[in-house]
């Protein structure tokens, strides 16, 4: 995917034109078209910076649009926490005095992979740092 077809999706997904993007940046018209034949220059930093994702996101050195993003190998290290969590409880676990059914750890597992996911990404925000953030976060809130 090209840096331009990059940013068209990022538009699409916030609902705006590359030409309404090219505005807000103050960017000459069709400026962000000749990407794809032309380097960008420092104007790809604002482009990121607009979208709250990385420079190596738009330039395809990764998939990852957030450095907090999660891997596939912190999706493998979730499943392996919620897996020691569960096995880590003794005896009966029960609601209201009531022993669990199948269906009621199923739902308190789906809880727990989306407890430790967030506290998986609360941790990356917090503790990374700055030099591997990508060098447009330093001074937003990630709050998307």
């Amino acid at each position: 995917m090209t840096i331009y077809q990059r940013i068209k999706e990022l538009a699409n997904e916030k609902n705006i034109s590359i030409r309404e993007l090219e505005k807000q940046l103050n960017f000459s018209n069709g400026a962000v078209n000749k990407w794809d034949t032309k380097a960008p220059s420092d104007k790809l930093e604002k482009v990121a910076n607009y979208f709250n994702v990385s420079t190596d996101y738009l330039l395809g050195r990764t998939e990852k649009k957030h450095y907090y993003d999660l891997t596939k190998k912190d999706e493998k290290d979730i499943g392996i926490q919620v897996d020691k969590i569960l096995n880590d409880m003794t005896g009966d676990v029960s609601f209201y005095g009531e022993p669990m059914t199948k269906e009621d750890k199923e739902k308190l597992r789906a809880s727990l992979e989306v407890a430790v996911r967030v506290s998986m990404i609360e941790a990356k925000k917090k503790f990374t740092p700055k030099k591997y953030r990508g060098g447009n976060h330093d001074n937003r809130k990630d709050n998307q």
